[in-house]
């Protein structure tokens, strides 16, 4: 079955004049224009392709990679807006149309935002979401303290910043556990710092205890290695200044450099920390 949407490992057809014609175990075929073709093409051969409708609502193959596909999130620019909604640039020749209805609030040409792209069941279309906490749920969470979980930074809070987790959930990252520069639409690795009794999580940026010592007293020698074995940071420096050249909470700083000093990796002195 060709998913719209999504990306489809199909079999060379046959090559005409406008093309390559691709298609699945099913007997369903699909266009490939032959803007969209390679060099390198086999007929009975397998081609990767991504599958939607084109301007003429006909599905359609191509080998461009979309900035996002059906049930994801993605941080996308509005091209235009028009009679029917916002279009967004998605990296296809034909933008996706995130409907009035559709907008949390009202979009803006030139400004990004948070969309989830779904498959509209009444239209058969793909669409575009704003309204991105009606694709995320809560109710079944299935993770553990200190699990890695991939992250889409959402919006900021006056709590902290609201991530959407594993494109399934939501999450917080209270802004104490802030230490360094975070934007909407950053795509990054985060903890499980805690599941409430009701499923909020709090996300952290660092694994927490015990684990989280062995990488910050490595990511601390690295930053001593490359400033010729010192760095002007103790453990009588400021939280400011060790969140502003380490991006480390104070506590995760005193920690690190404790273990590389009974490792005898460092000496602690008062204008900052040598390298042995």
């Amino acid at each position: 079955m060709i998913e719209l949407g999504n990306y489809n490992t199909l079999k060379v057809l046959r090559s005409t004049s406008v093309g390559l014609f691709l298609g699945d175990d099913e007997g369903t075929e699909v266009l490939l224009p032959n803007k969209y073709v390679p060099e390198d093409f086999e007929i009975d051969g397998d081609l990767e392709v991504f599958c939607y409708l084109d301007n003429n609502e006909r599905p359609i193959a191509t080998t461009l990679k979309p900035l996002v596909k059906r049930n994801d999130f993605a941080f996308l620019k509005v091209v235009e807006v028009g009679d029917f909604g916002a279009f967004i640039d998605w990296g296809l020749e034909k933008h996706l149309l995130v409907p009035f209805r559709e907008q949390g609030i009202k979009m803006e040409e030139g400004r990004s935002y948070v969309v989830h792209c779904y498959l509209d069941e009444e239209t058969f279309r793909l669409t575009g979401s704003s309204r991105v906490n009606r694709f995320l749920s809560n109710e079944e969470v299935d993770f553990k303290i200190n699990d890695a979980v991939a992250l889409m930074v959402n919006r900021k809070t006056p709590l902290g910043w609201e991530v959407i987790i594993e494109n399934k959930h939501k999450g917080l990252i209270f802004e104490s556990d802030v230490f360094k520069p975070l934007a909407t639409g950053d795509r990054l690795t985060g903890y499980v710092k805690n599941i409430r009794p009701d499923n909020k999580i709090d996300i952290a940026l660092q694994q927490i205890g015990a684990k989280m010592l062995e990488p910050t007293a490595k990511m601390i020698l690295e930053r001593l290695q490359e400033n010729n074995g010192f760095l002007s940071l103790h453990d009588k420096s400021s939280p400011e200044e060790i969140k502003t050249k380490l991006q480390l909470s104070k506590k995760s700083f005193k920690k690190a450099i404790g273990t590389l000093y009974r490792e005898r990796k460092i000496t602690i002195a008062p204008d900052g920390i040598r390298l042995l």
